[in-house]
């Protein structure tokens, strides 16, 4: 390289560079030969700039250009000059470099995938993911990855400057019971023993506040062995932090400005303080979700009381044992198809919903065969509360009072992308609070932790604690970003008694709370302050930042749905040594 440094970016070219001799190192994005002239688009991280190769610059150089091809390395030197007809679209639209010498420093094979903006052609995601060093090459692919590492520091920056400290926490820790599956890993020094890779630094994080650094943070990645979706990964990213001596609001009120911070910065909008807030059973009664999207109507109501009554042997029925009627307006599609209701009951039901009912609103007077058995008072009360109007299709779901809400939240957010209500460019924060401490499992046939079991339960609810746990609210929030769960946290328990209350409302034996959590519990009576937090899901914020539609696009080397990575090949058998050595055993 000594003699073809880089002097300037490619994409950092302007007007003011014209007359200047420069050198630049890139890849080809695209050769263009047009007989007397050849153009290469010559690509780096900054950008792109056309350079231009004449016969009069000298026969060999132009010879060698000819040879050139996508992707391939090179180092040019050459004199800046005024484009003759301006590229509006690139940023170094109004220049181009005539070259004077050109090296290739590395020939490339063509490539499998697409790598030049505007091909037009997007190759299918696991081609991608196999050749991902390619796919990174992409300009949008590395804008995204800028973004990232713009929001992280952003990040540090704020909280550094709200006097939280960076610190570090173990990734080989010890399995605990509750949330999700852990990854082992096995201790070849202790046979027989493992350490778990952390779900997040939970446990740390309060031990940090009982050891007195009061305000804590860091970006860490954390690892669940789940079963993905399309916004999973088994190891991702969190902006973790903790607090001692807080009350909720200051928490909270502190986040805010920190994503009003980080959007001001990147994205130049202008975020209204401070967010809204709601309940999680008024977010699950108005929107069917705990994490509701607020860039659009379509309201849920509930029809219980009206329909209780009725002669429709479902609702009634449902009513009488303590489920809910809830329903969905949504406006001018009373000439569905039975097609398309028939699609709209798969949908309800695969978000467990038993059945879907439905009412035409036409001019003809409403069509269902749910009509011929509700009165005719019923149905003038049932178009007053849905705010029915001629033309409107009113979808109707009988359920456990959840499942109706989360079935008829799904069909919702359905029509908020079929009838294009929702906004692009909007940013709706939201608050979610006061979420159940405990729900019940039902595969487990027990109450769990709705947060995790460290969560503090509401003060006025702490009598209900045994006697009607699931009556009990925890001190938890949400941060909800358009439909989307963008951070979770709770005012922690920092009592030793409250905490091995929940704990027993949990069914943990008081063996299993000493193995498990003995070190937490005894550090608690040492002084532990009032303390809570928050932890963001950094990928999922970026996510959203950039408008990608996969947490996979904002990840520089993500896995794939079934946790593997076509890359490398992981995860990969290993040599049966590996395993004599740890004492394992394959069966």
């Amino acid at each position: 390289m000594t003699g073809w440094q880089r002097t300037v970016g490619c994409g950092e070219l302007r007007e003011e560079h014209i007359g200047r001799e420069v050198i630049l190192n890139g890849w080809v994005a695209r050769r263009r030969n047009l007989g007397g002239l050849i153009f290469i688009d010559l690509r780096d991280r900054s950008g792109l700039v056309q350079v231009v190769f004449t016969p009069e610059q000298g026969g060999e150089l132009f010879t060698t250009a000819g040879d050139l091809r996508s992707e391939y390395v090179v180092a040019v030197v050459g004199r800046v000059r005024a484009r003759p007809e301006r590229n509006p679209s690139l940023p170094t639209g109004g220049v181009e470099v005539l070259a004077e010498r050109l090296h290739i420093l590395n020939e490339a094979k063509t490539p499998p995938i697409y790598v030049s903006e505007g091909d037009g052609t997007e190759a299918d995601e696991a081609v991608r993911l196999r050749y991902r060093y390619l796919d990174l090459r992409r300009p949008e692919m590395q804008q995204r990855l800028m973004i990232r590492h713009r929001a992280a520091q952003l990040v540090r920056s704020f909280l550094d400057r709200h006097g939280f400290l960076e610190i570090e926490t173990p990734m080989l820790t010890r399995s605990t019971p509750e949330g999700a599956r852990d990854f082992l890993v096995p201790s070849r020094v202790n046979p027989g023993r493992f350490y778990a890779l952390p779900q997040s630094p939970q446990l740390f994080k309060q031990l940090l506040m009982t050891a007195g650094f009061e305000r804590y943070f860091q970006i860490v990645r954390c690892f669940r062995d789940e079963d993905l979706r399309a916004d999973r990964q088994p190891e991702f990213t969190q902006i973790d932090l903790e607090m001692s001596f807080l009350t909720r609001d200051l928490l909270l009120g502190l986040m805010e400005e920190m994503m009003a911070f980080i959007f001001r910065e990147i994205k130049g909008v202008e975020i209204s303080l401070p967010f809204p807030r709601l309940r999680y059973d008024e977010a699950m009664a108005r929107f069917g979700s705990d994490k509701p999207a607020l860039r659009f109507g379509l309201e849920l109501c509930d029809l219980t009381d009206l329909l209780a009554g009725s002669e429709y042997r479902v609702f009634a029925r449902t009513a009488a044992e303590g489920g809910a009627i809830k329903a969905l307006r949504v406006p001018g599609l009373s000439g569905c198809s039975r097609r398309e209701l028939e699609e709209l009951a798969a949908m309800a039901a695969a978000h467990g919903a038993g059945g879907l009912s439905y009412l035409l609103f036409t001019s003809e007077g409403p069509k269902s065969p749910v009509a011929k058995f509700l009165r005719p008072e019923e149905l003038e009360a049932v178009k007053t509360r849905a705010g029915i109007r001629e033309g409107d299709l009113l979808l109707i779901v009988a359920d456990r009072p959840t499942v109706a809400a989360t079935a008829l939240g799904a069909l919702r957010l359905e029509f908020g992308r079929r009838l294009g209500l929702i906004p692009e460019e909007r940013y709706a924060f939201l608050w979610v609070v006061d979420f159940p401490l405990l729900e019940y499992d039902r595969e487990e046939g027990r109450l769990v932790a709705a947060h995790h079991p460290f969560t503090s339960p509401l003060e006025e609810d702490l009598p209900f604690l045994e006697t009607a746990p699931e009556r009990v609210r925890a001190n938890s929030y949400d941060l909800v970003l358009n439909g989307f769960e963008l951070a979770s946290g709770s005012i922690r328990i920092h009592r030793r008694e409250l905490q091995e209350r929940v704990f027993k409302v949990l069914g943990l034996s008081d063996e299993e709370v000493r193995e498990k959590f003995g070190f937490l519990l005894e550090a608690f009576e040492y002084g532990a302050p009032p303390h809570g937090g928050i932890a963001f899901g950094f990928d999922r914020l970026v996510m959203l930042l950039t408008g990608a539609s996969s947490l996979r696009d904002v990840i520089a080397f993500p896995k794939t749905t079934s946790a593997s990575c076509p890359l490398t090949g992981a995860p990969a058998t290993v040599n049966p040594e590996q395993l004599r050595e740890l004492h394992l055993a394959l069966t």
